[in-house]
């Protein structure tokens, strides 16, 4: 299964992005072979609005099944969940630790947005 990371950088060694809208980067990894992609979310770090819709969308179209990030605003979960990708919050530690929690059954698959619109 791919699963889309928010990070800090472009590394399993990087943090996990609390931020899934204006997060730097996502590491997008299989979880059965370890193989994994970058992705560049610098468009969306600045923007005045709509990051969560795009950085979603984006996520889509890298193929993920699910999300792990620290948190997620409600566009954006709307947009993943409309998707049926699922999300997990509260990741935290490196993109390595955190896929290793996802793969373990430790992150919250969320149901709702856990921060307001516009969280920086």
């Amino acid at each position: 299964m791919k699963i889309a990371v928010s990070s800090t950088g472009k590394e399993l060694k990087s943090t996990v992005d609390q931020r899934f809208g204006r997060a730097l980067f996502f590491v997008v990894i299989d979880t059965e072979t370890e193989e994994f992609t970058v992705h560049d979310n610098s468009q969306n770090l600045n923007a005045l609005q709509g990051a969560g819709i795009q950085s979603a969308k984006n996520v889509m179209d890298y193929g993920a099944k699910a999300v792990v990030t620290g948190n997620v605003g409600p566009k954006a979960f709307n947009t993943l969940q409309v998707a049926g990708i699922e999300i997990y919050i509260g990741a935290s530690g490196t993109v390595r630790e955190a896929v290793e929690a996802f793969k373990a059954g430790k992150l919250q698959k969320t149901g709702k947005a856990s921060v307001d619109g516009h969280w920086i």
